[in-house]
Formats: structure tokens, C-alpha cells, sequence
């Protein structure tokens, strides 16, 4: 046994050295998400004064040398001496750990940040940063850089010096500067899309302010401003942009109830799924939580009582559910409160109890105001309308929704001659291909370890989910295949717990036909399976276009950089492109598609899942125009990738 181990094994890392030492646990990662978590800690700050109203303008301006500057014009850092540690409020804020103004109610009645951690976290990980407060006429700054001592040790985020007052302004607000360390992340490669879909996200939900983003690193971006007067409106109105809606006004509802500040934008399009976003003081949550279960509850009482009061149906003939009165809507829930509480696989899932109270109360008061004014008599007829037309479709495809759910076994008729299921029975560690044709199936089937993989070929091209009702989705024999595979039902019927499978990968071939057949699993599993998405489990695999032979030497390019770099300075090889997996035999498959030890795997993320719904619709919905406008706009025709890109999927 390994001996020595005493008190003085035991590391402690001081200050922020324990940031450097583990960054993932701060920031989530050193890759692209974690470079770009570091930008929306500091925003987060700026936003959060314009949520207690103390500022009304937001600037992030990206710099040629990767170091980003936000500016806010709140009440600025403060500046006095902290009694405490006997120093400036703004050392204390970019120093130290678990300090700042967000722990009481006194100064911030709602945060969206890291409740102390965020700022010093970012001063932590980056080279040098500056902070600018003006306040009172005075412009005070500090620097801060991280670097190592003449021992080697690194020593990070260290002032410079005392907060020192360098100047007179009319102005007021914090100016903060960084340039992320790269030493500590992947890459310092600022992603422009990214951060001005975030910034226009956050104007959408901050009615009144106004946030700039200008990005000098290169003369093609011109400054963008984004302001909305019109707040969740806007945003509702913004999302159904590629969908053609049923009424113009966007429904309002807001209020504050129990502590909780409710609002809440709803427009209905003719989708046949519905579309509903959820934040937490300005934080997207992904995976809904209490209060997205408070909305659902609110509308389907308070429009069930409309119907039932008015007589619109027979409740024997059409019994409605909650499903039918969703079915096209596109919504926007923002609540505002103190102290949420996030659970979930990416901690984005809002478990506050509270929460779901004061939604359910406040929409169900308001909407039912709205539905009995008769001045909303057309909308309100045109939205009854959907609901009763939904109810009917739902229940004629009863019968197909019962048989999809009874063919759970994986020896289910569909599934005969078709799934190849693994021996292991521990979901936790099987993998499900769903593969393109039965030639690359066959050869799936052969190289595959069956301990943990089943292969389920498609035998031909799925429906576009995006354009179908959900009677002629399960109607779909490729459908009907993947949700009896998976064995966890679909749609409202879904639940994780019963998914045979931890990773669910699609495997289609490097071409157009290939990418149409992801576009259309992935707009599938997005509409009716989302959670598959938001829980890590769904995948796409990456086969490789070349094969290259020198002398007994055999190496695989996946793209054309690769295969630069694996024929340059050769002249005696041999090159095979693979134009399908089935002209990959079973070992070749295996070699360099399926093995877990060499093969490479996308995994499909949600970042943004507003967007993502923006660019489902547009890549597959019915305006064509739409369509050929982003392609021509984003497209890369070298590579077939482009539809696994959903508003943030990786």
C-alpha cells in the first residue's frame, strides 16, 4: 500500500489558485463553452444592474488580441474600503471567491450570476484584466494579472496595485477588460454568432435596454445594436419569424405574485407542435422545471373551463387534454425571483416549488381576463379552434399512439428482421446505431461488439417531422422502429427512465442524402424526444471520407485537412474516398467508426434552444425562401455538417 500519506499531503489552495488548479468545476469546461462562459459572467453582472434598473445600456466589444471589454452604465462597483479585508470594494469583487453584492436582497433584488464567484472566476483564468468604475465624477481602475513568481508558482488574478482614481467623468457604470489565459483553454476563438444570438436574447428579455456589440476583430462585422420596446413580444414574434402564425398581437400576460415577477408572451402558428421557452433571471432553462409546469397547468384549466362554459364541444364526443390547447403555440415564460434552484442534467431545470404557485396563479388569473374580453373574441375564437381541430386528430390517432406503445419489445412485428439488439441489458452502457441502408447496416451488424450495440438499419427516408401531424409521423414505419427500439415512448408519452439505450448514434453517409437523413432524425428527435437531447444521449458518427495506404500502413482522413496532413511529402500511397459506409466492409467499420477506443463521435447539445426552434423551422419547415436564403448565407459545401448545427448543437 502506498505509504506517507499525512496532514502535509493534503494540498490548500489559497485565493483563486483553486480556480487555475480545477477550472472545469467553475466554468464547465476549457473548450469553446467554457471561453465563452467567461464573456456572460461579466455580462451577467452588467445585466443584473439593468434588472434592479439601474442601467438601461450594455456594451461588449470583442478586440483584435481576443481580450473582450462590457461596459454597463449602472451604479458601478463600489469603491470605499470593504471593513472587512480592508480593501476596495472592487478588489474584493475580482479577488476573492464567494464575495459580492448578490447574497442579500438589499442590493439586487434578482441575479442571473454566480452569486459572488463570477467575476474574480474570470479574473482568475485570464492574463490581465482591468476594471474601470466611474461614479461620483471620478474614474477609479485596478489591473490584475496572473503570472508566475520568480519560484514558478502561478499566482493569479493579482492587483498591480491599489484601486487609484486616474481620471474626472460625467459618466457612471464599470468598465471591465480581460484576455482569457491560453494557458488554461483549448483555443481563445471568439465565436460572433454565438454571442450576438446571447446579447439579442437578453435584450429580448430586458424590455427597455439597449446592449452593443461591436466586433473590431475584423471589418466584416459593422456594430449591432439591440433594443425592444416590445420585450417578450418582440421575442415571440422574432421566433415565428419562418412560421406562419395565426393572429398578429402576441397575449401579454405579466404580474408579480408572491415575491415572483411573471411574464409570459404566447402566439399561435399552424405547427403542429408546440414551442415554449423558459428563463430565471435571464437564464435559458433548457430542461423547463416548476415554473414551465405552472404555465401548462394555467392554460389547460383556464382554456378547458373556456371551452366546457361556452359549449364548443361535446366533452363526451372530444374530450380535450392539455396537448391540444399547446399544439402551434409558440411561448415565452420569464420569471424573476430570488434564489432559484437548479437541478437537471445541465443544472438548467428550475426545482423552486414556489415557483410553479405563483406562475400557475398569476397566468391562470390573467389569461382567463383575456379569454373573457371581448375584445380578444377573433383570437380567442381562432385559438379554440386549433385546440378542438387537435383534439380530434389526437383522438382518431389514439389507436396508432396505444399500438407504438405496445410494441415496447424489441421483438415487436416492426422490429423482426430489422433491429440487431445487443446481449448487455444494462441501458447505462449499450449504444443504439440508427444506420443508412442496409448495406452499411449489414456491415454494422457484422463489426459491431454485440455485447453493447444494437444496429437498427433504415430502409428508407423518414418523414420530415417538421411538416407532418403527429398521426402521420406514427404512421411512419422508420418512426414506428426508432420509438419501439428505444422502448421510452415519444411526445408527451416520453419518459427517460425506460430508454433502453445510453447512446443513441446516427450513422448516415458524408453526402447530401446523408445530411438530409440526419436533418430530418435530428428534427425528429428535437420536435418529440427533446430530452434525449438535453440529457447527453444522442449522437452523430463521424466515418472518415479517406483511406490511405503506404506500403502495409493504413491511416484514415476525416476531412480534407486530414488528408493533407497524412499525404504530404508522400508520393508512393494509395487513396480510397469512401462514398458510403456501405463501402466499408465490417472490420473498417468497426476500425474507425464504431470502436469506442478510436472512433470520434459529435454529441448533439442544446445550447440555445430558442434558436435551435428558429433553425429547425427554417431548414425544414415549408417557406422555401427562407431555406435557400441560409444556405446560401451559411452553408459549407465541403463539408455536409451544417443541419447538426441546431442553435448551438455540437
Amino acid at each position: 500500500m502506498p505509504t506517507g500519506y499525512t496532514a502535509s499531503s493534503i494540498k490548500v489552495l489559497e485565493g483563486l489558485e483553486a480556480v487555475r488548479m480545477r477550472p472545469g468545476m467553475y466554468i464547465g469546461s476549457t473548450g469553446s463553452s467554457g471561453l465563452h462562459h467567461m464573456l456572460w459572467e461579466i455580462v451577467d453582472n452588467a445585466i443584473d444592474e439593468a434588472m434592479g434598473g439601474y442601467a438601461d445600456e450594455v456594451t461588449v466589444t470583442l478586440h483584435p488580441d481576443a481580450s473582450v471589454t462590457v461596459t454597463d452604465n449602472g451604479r458601478g462597483v463600489p469603491v470605499d474600503i470593504n471593513p472587512q479585508l480592508k480593501i476596495s470594494g472592487v478588489e474584493v469583487v475580482y479577488t476573492r471567491l464567494h464575495a459580492g453584492g448578490k447574497f442579500g436582497s438589499e442590493n439586487y433584488a434578482y441575479s442571473g450570476g454566480l452569486h459572488g464567484v463570477g467575476a474574480s472566476v474570470v479574473n482568475a483564468l485570464s492574463k490581465r484584466m482591468s476594471v474601470e468604475v466611474h461614479l461620483d465624477g471620478q474614474i477609479y481602475r485596478q489591473e490584475y494579472v496572473s503570472e508566475k513568481n520568480r519560484s514558478g508558482k502561478m499566482q493569479p488574478g493579482r492587483p498591480t496595485g491599489p484601486l487609484k482614481v486616474v481620471g474626472k467623468t460625467y459618466e457612471k457604470g464599470t468598465r471591465v477588460t480581460f484576455l482569457p489565459d491560453a494557458d488554461v483553454f483549448d483555443h481563445l476563438n471568439w465565436n460572433h454568432d454565438t454571442i450576438a444570438k446571447r446579447l439579442k436574447e437578453l435584450a429580448f428579455l430586458n424590455r427597455g435596454l439597449k446592449i452593443t456589440f461591436a466586433d473590431e476583430r475584423s471589418d466584416e462585422y459593422a456594430p449591432e445594436e439591440y433594443a425592444y420596446d416590445g420585450g417578450l413580444t418582440d421575442f415571440v414574434r422574432y421566433l415565428n419569424e419562418e412560421k406562419t402564425t395565426l393572429f398578429a398581437r402576441p397575449i401579454l400576460l405579466e404580474g408579480t405574485q408572491d415575491g415572483i415577477h411573471v411574464s409570459v408572451a404566447i402566439q399561435y402558428t399552424d405547427a403542429y407542435t408546440e414551442s415554449i421557452f423558459s428563463y430565471v433571471n435571464n437564464i435559458p432553462t433548457i430542461e423547463g422545471g416548476m415554473h414551465e409546469t405552472g404555465f401548462r397547468a394555467a392554460v389547460t384549466k383556464v382554456m378547458g373551463d373556456y371551452i366546457r362554459r361556452n359549449n364548443l364541444v361535446k366533452e363526451k364526443e372530444t374530450p380535450m387534454a392539455g396537448e391540444d390547447f399547446r399544439e402551434g403555440m409558440t411561448a415565452v415564460i420569464a420569471i424573476r425571483m430570488q434564489n432559484p434552484q437548479f437541478e437537471g442534467q445541465t443544472k438548467t431545470k428550475l426545482g423552486n416549488a414556489d415557483a410553479r404557485k405563483a406562475v400557475e396563479t398569476l397566468v391562470g388569473d390573467k389569461l382567463a381576463a383575456w379569454l373573457d374580453d371581448l375584445k380578444h373574441a377573433e383570437t380567442t375564437g381562432i385559438i379554440m379552434e386549433k385546440a378542438i381541430k387537435s383534439a380530434k386528430v389526437r383522438l382518431a390517432t389514439r389507436k396508432a399512439k396505444e399500438l407504438a406503445r405496445k410494441k415496447t419489445s424489441l421483438e415487436a412485428a416492426p422490429l423482426v428482421g430489422k433491429l440487431s439488439s445487443c446481449t448487455g441489458r444494462n441501458p447505462a452502457e449499450n449504444e443504439l446505431f440508427i444506420v443508412e441502408g442496409d448495406s452499411a447496416g449489414g456491415s454494422a451488424k457484422q463489426g459491431r461488439d454485440r455485447r453493447f450495440q444494437a444496429i437498427l438499419p433504415l430502409r428508407g427516408k423518414p418523414l420530415n417531422a417538421e411538416k407532418k401531424r403527429i398521426d402521420a409521423v406514427l404512421a411512419n414505419e422508420e418512426f414506428r422502429s426508432i420509438i419501439t427500439a428505444l422502448g421510452c415512448g415519444f411526445d408527451d408519452d416520453f419518459n427517460i427512465a425506460d430508454l433502453r439505450f445510453n447512446k443513441i448514434i446516427i450513422l448516415s453517409d458524408a453526402d447530401q442524402d446523408g445530411a438530409h437523413i440526419r436533418a430530418i432524425l435530428l428534427t425528429f428527435f428535437f420536435r418529440y424526444m427533446k430530452e434525449l437531447i438535453t440529457n447527453g444521449h444522442l449522437y452523430i458518427g463521424l466515418p472518415p471520407l479517406y483511406r490511405v495506404r503506404t506500403g502495409k500502413s493504413i491511416e484514415y482522413a476525416y476531412d480534407n485537412g486530414e488528408l493533407e496532413k497524412l499525404t504530404k511529402g508522400k508520393s508512393n500511397y494509395t487513396l480510397q474516398r469512401y462514398k458510403g459506409l456501405g463501402e466499408m466492409d465490417a472490420e473498417q467499420l468497426w476500425e474507425t467508426t464504431m470502436n469506442p477506443n478510436g472512433r470520434k463521435l459529435l454529441r448533439v447539445s442544446l445550447d440555445d434552444v430558442a434558436e435551435a426552434d428558429r433553425r429547425v423551422t427554417t431548414l425544414m419547415g415549408d417557406k422555401v425562401d427562407r431555406r435557400r436564403d441560409y444556405i446560401a448565407r451559411y452553408a459549407n459545401f465541403n463539408h455536409s455538417d451544417e443541419f447538426e448545427k441546431l442553435g448551438g448543437a455540437r
